[in-house]
């Protein structure tokens, strides 16, 4: 069952900041969600970017005499504060003593245990719009729980900071993995909110189960507004560059590149030793939390800083860059070796890896996702909330 909350405000006439500013996340929104919460024994899959203005959700809500009786920590932890693959582990919140669940690594899906006495889970995580970034694969396990416990979800709803385009291969479902699940683009164009509804919509969860959720939506929220975000959403995605590229650069984690990690511009430059055509050099070092043995370390690597490109360069570019994948598999010196079986994975499909390995142009390579991604678009169009881009 689908329930969908408030209606959003246009805010397309308004300037950048101005519509920004005007925007109230489904967290800020208490008066319409506590309601459903009083008197309930509550779990919360969150992390650090779940705030009402600068209070954790958590807190807000223990405040308000609402019982929390569980946090669900998904990749990077509760706090955000582990660095990208760093198992997570079970435990308590030091500050407040809940238990907290880790649901990455092992276990990436509540179990029975987990979720026992619980009366209703929120969902409250903010995303960045990318299908690699594993927040939304917690997601899909998190309806696979609550549907399997017949257990209600709330979901607060949150900008997508990459909402305003669509764009990459559609994922192959014989690449599943946790960097994708769905058959989607490499970027969706939707919401955490929106993008529940099309994983029941589209019956992607498994044997035929039905997720009772709830989305308290966002007022002055559409796809044509740039949203910055207020609070990093994992640790290498430390500002609003690194947001914008990360759909582009994330290739790289599949081929011997470093993008960044081990530097204090992650996802924001990219080089290698062995590559000489760009200007910029650095060194990856251990970084406590962030990257504690990232590619190269302690290696001098040539290539590309971006971080000193105006924002607007990326935050209106509207399309993933290609360009840089293709320029630096064409110098590598050991090209059988440049693709990991991780890159794969990432892309969703075996066929952009063979594109670039024929030789085929960023041109070309975009014009065979063309069909896919008309498809995407026409069923992505059932499932949004808000004025779309378009």
């Amino acid at each position: 069952m689908l329930v969908f909350l408030l209606l959003s405000l246009s805010c397309a006439a308004q300037p950048k900041q101005a519509a920004q500013a005007m925007i109230q996340t489904g967290a800020m929104q208490t008066e319409v969600y506590l309601p459903m919460l009083k008197g309930k024994k509550v779990g919360l899959v969150v992390n650090q970017t779940a705030t009402i203005g600068k209070q954790h959700l958590v807190d807000s809500l223990l405040a308000m005499g609402i019982e929390v009786a569980a946090i669900f920590a998904p990749e990077h932890g509760f706090r955000g504060e582990a660095e990208a693959g760093a198992v997570i582990k079970d435990g308590r919140d030091p500050k407040t003593g809940i238990r907290v669940v880790s649901l990455y690594g092992n276990k990436k899906k509540p179990g029975s245990e987990d979720l026992q006495d619980l009366e209703i889970l929120i969902f409250d995580i903010q995303d960045v719009g990318a299908r690699f970034y594993t927040y939304i694969s917690t997601l899909h396990y998190v309806m696979e729980a609550c549907a399997e416990h017949n257990l209600p979800l709330l979901i607060l709803d949150r900008p997508n900071p990459n909402g305003h385009y669509v764009d990459g291969p559609v994922l192959d479902t014989a690449f599943r993995s946790f960097v994708g699940m769905h058959p989607i683009p490499v970027v969706h164009g939707m919401t955490i909110g929106e993008y529940t509804g099309m994983i029941s919509g589209e019956n992607w969860l498994p044997a035929g189960l039905n997720c009772d959720f709830t989305v308290v939506k966002m007022k002055a929220y559409t796809h044509k507004t740039r949203y910055h975000l207020p609070i990093a959403p994992s640790p290498n995605l430390p500002n609003m560059h690194a947001i914008y590229l990360y759909p582009s650069i994330c290739f790289f984690e599949g081929t011997p590149v470093s993008l960044g990690r081990g530097t204090n511009k992650p996802f924001q430059q990219i080089g290698a030793p062995w590559f000489v055509a760009g200007k910029n050099s650095f060194t990856p070092t251990a970084i406590a939390g962030k990257a504690l043995n990232p590619p190269f370390k302690d290696e001098l690597c040539r290539g590309y800083d971006f971080s000193q490109q105006k924002l607007e360069n990326w935050e209106n570019l509207g399309r993933l860059r290609l360009d840089w994948l293709i320029e630096f598999y064409a110098a590598s010196p050991e090209k059988t070796k440049f693709f990991i079986p991780f890159f794969d994975k990432l892309a969703g499909t075996d066929e952009l890896r063979k594109q670039i390995v024929a030789g085929k142009s960023e041109v070309q390579i975009r014009q065979s996702w063309q069909q896919d991604l008309i498809a995407f678009k026409i069923t992505r169009s059932k499932y949004l909330l808000y004025p779309d881009f378009e």
